[in-house]
């Protein structure tokens, strides 16, 4: 696999940042949860996508909404989803970049999302099994998520 560099190359004392490359989860999941976390603090991040996975709150979706249904408790937004699996890989990733924001000699609890890219990977040629004994070929998505923090005293 090639190595696959940063979008944004912010290097400095107050920076850190993480990177997921072809896991397997919903391009347009993705693109809304890290649109979504874009600017938050790193632990309200990490609470909201752990209620995301408990069915507690919903993920608005303003780009690729069409056809989902209102979800209650959305702030200035009506339309959302419960993406589960594609939350537990951003709390994974959340958790690398924490990690790697304590070994630079960062604060955790002063981390704020500055910078999240997420678009689609490779696609791996699948097969559905149908009927007969026939098959229907199905492309695997894949996403490539990076995410940058700041520290921010607040």
């Amino acid at each position: 696999m090639a190595r696959i560099k940063y979008s944004n190359d912010l290097k400095g004392a107050q920076f850190a940042r993480g990177k997921v490359n072809e896991a397997p989860i919903s391009p347009k999941h993705a693109v809304e949860i890290g649109r979504f976390i874009n600017g938050m603090n790193l632990e309200n991040a990490e609470e909201y996508l752990k209620d995301v996975i408990a069915l507690k709150k919903a993920v608005p979706f303003k780009r690729f909404n069409r056809n989902v249904a209102h979800k209650r408790g959305l702030e200035k937004w009506d339309a959302g989803r419960y993406p589960q699996k594609a939350s537990q890989v951003y709390l994974k990733l959340l958790h690398s970049v924490k990690k790697n924001a304590e070994y630079d000699g960062l604060d955790p609890e002063n981390l704020t999302i500055i910078h999240v890219s997420a678009n689609r990977g490779m696609r791996r040629r699948g097969f559905m099994p149908r009927a007969m004994g026939r098959a229907t070929p199905k492309d695997r998505e894949s996403v490539n998520i990076e995410i940058i923090v700041e520290e921010r005293e607040e």
